[in-house]
């Protein structure tokens, strides 16, 4: 019986478990902004790099 109440009162396991979710929704949250801001990144680098060939062939 003092094994249930000792097993009962243990938190650590809950603990545990909630940093894990903190942790993957801050993962979800890192990877949707860097979707966002690697396709933004994306297009600065091509107008920049059409800019440049522009200016090289001229």
């Amino acid at each position: 019986m003092t094994f249930i109440t000792k097993l009962s009162r243990d938190e650590v396991g809950a603990t545990a478990i909630e940093y894990g979710l903190i942790a993957a929704l801050i993962a979800v949250a890192a990877i949707a902004a860097m979707q966002g801001l690697g396709n933004e990144l994306k297009s600065t680098f091509n107008s920049t790099s059409s800019a440049m060939s522009g200016a090289n062939a001229a």
